[in-house]
């Protein structure tokens, strides 16, 4: 089974991919509430595949991907941004992230990115 880190600020927004993934063969390793546990989070349980938002508190998505791919140039990241943060989509693509996903999103689509990234 694969394993998936969320890290998002928003409690909702973890809640809501997790109960998505739920319904998948995904397991969720952990959730992260900012970009500084996500780091400490991947270098403790190695996920598969990371679905990290953009703006959160402490640090940025952008900064813990970076943090991210130094100590593991092989992770996959998917970017989770809300409208309006293009230029730190761009910047995070630059910095290794796979792809990324607006919010809102459709359960599909969330579920068709994660295992396109996977390559499964």
């Amino acid at each position: 089974m694969k394993k998936l880190l969320i890290v998002d600020d928003a409690a909702f927004m973890r809640l809501t991919i997790r109960n998505i993934m739920n319904n998948y063969d995904i397991e969720i390793v952990g959730e992260a509430a900012n970009g500084a546990i996500g780091v400490e989070m991947y270098k403790e349980f190695r996920p598969d595949v990371v679905t990290m938002d953009v703006t959160m508190p402490e640090m940025t998505g952008v900064e813990a991907l970076k943090k991210i791919k130094a100590f593991d140039p092989q992770a996959k990241v998917i970017m989770v941004s809300s409208m309006g943060q293009e230029r730190m989509v761009k910047e995070a693509i630059r910095s290794g992230a796979k792809t990324f996903i607006v919010k809102p999103f459709k359960e599909e689509f969330l579920y068709q990115t994660i295992y396109n990234v996977l390559g499964v």
